[in-house]
């Protein structure tokens, strides 16, 4: 494992040298090119990138296509290469996990538990991105988005922490809790995730859907009690498998509207709808308004996580209370970057697709 190398092998390459990045111009053009290493300042960190996943996030080409080329890459472990001045609680080698956003903890957002709407979050970021052979963290994320992960976790493993967080986060403002029945909409790699922490918080019944039989296959593998074909009856096949009765907790895992309606039409009376996946900017969501008034039916989202959902992610990977080492179908290097972005826009015999570097 990497954490045994010598030090001065992990410092070879210094700032400003050149380093190998994935640079994306779209979903279909992903290019191996070269740019400097990061310099890093005080109390920053050099992380030479590990394991970095490709996130559902990272395909959502509408939104991604507008600040392209860009870098990027946010599920991300490494080793610590190099610490700025003033870095004392890190040391060269030191197996980490970094976060790319962190809120301030400190304003009215994060003060009233909305953590992942903190200005300084949603302007915090890697340079350049997690597809490097290099990252400099800044010392805000340093500060209080940073762990080391034990030694007994993989960095494959670690790379899933900020995915589950997000997670851990939204099951817990849609109030999941144990004897519900559970539907998710939309297997792919959240919706697995989903799938699994709602089986170790206890749900009674979870029943997923996909238009893809490879991500069905997936969803009972990793815990689903039953599985319908999206292009099925969704809301009539529900109730034939949970006793006539719509689900308390429906998890939309998708931005695709058929998903979207089916969704709306599987909630029970007083249950909850959460929307875990947007849709493009601009696209509304029809929702029936008096129904869901008259059936005391509520509407959560959820963004992101904080880092009390990046601790306890940590704890259940490593108490293998969710299972993600399971979930990594592609191991590849920064030059098939682009064969990683197909396989995971395709999700026909993918999952997870990590990229290493040091591949």
């Amino acid at each position: 494992m990497g954490s045994n190398q010598k030090p001065e092998t992990r410092n070879q390459k210094r700032s400003g040298a050149p380093m190998r990045v994935a640079m994306y111009y779209n979903n279909r053009d992903v290019r191996l090119e070269e740019m400097p290493v990061p310099r890093i300042g005080p109390g920053e960190l050099l992380i030479r990138t590990r394991a970095s996943g490709i996130c559902g996030s990272d395909l959502m080409e509408w939104y991604r296509i507008k600040k392209a080329p860009l870098v990027l890459g946010h599920e991300i472990t490494g080793e610590v290469a190099e610490v700025g001045e003033g870095g004392a609680n890190f040391r060269v080698g030191d197996r980490v996990f970094s976060s790319h956003h962190v809120p301030c903890g400190e304003c009215r957002y994060c003060l009233s538990g909305h953590q992942s709407v903190c200005d300084l979050l949603r302007t915090t970021h890697f340079d350049p991105g997690g597809f490097a052979e290099y990252i400099r963290v800044p010392r805000i994320n340093v500060e209080l988005g940073t762990m080391r992960i034990p030694e007994s976790m993989t960095f494959d493993e670690g790379s899933f922490i900020e995915p589950l967080a997000c997670v851990v986060r939204a099951q817990r403002f849609a109030k999941l809790t144990a004897g519900q029945t559970v539907l998710v909409i939309g297997s792919g790699i959240s919706g697995l995730l989903h799938i699994q922490l709602a089986r170790a918080r206890g749900a009674a019944r979870i029943i997923a859907t996909d238009i893809s039989d490879f991500r069905l296959n997936a969803a009972r593998q990793f815990g689903a009690d039953a599985t319908i074909h999206g292009s099925e009856d969704v809301p009539e096949k529900l109730r034939k498998l949970n006793e006539n009765r719509p689900a308390d907790i429906v998890i939309v895992c998708t931005g695709a509207m058929p998903g979207i309606r089916q969704a709306v039409k599987s909630v029970d009376r007083g249950g909850t709808l959460l929307f875990f996946a947007p849709t493009a900017a601009g696209v509304d969501v029809p929702i029936p308004l008096f129904d869901f008034w008259r059936d005391e039916i509520s509407i959560v989202t959820s963004y992101a996580g904080n880092g009390a959902d990046l601790a306890e992610s940590m704890e259940l990977i490593g108490a293998h209370g969710v299972r993600v080492a399971d979930m990594v179908t592609h191991r590849l290097p920064l030059a098939e970057a682009g064969l990683g972005f197909q396989l995971a826009v395709n999700g026909q015999d993918s999952i997870k697709v990590i990229i290493d570097p040091l591949l």
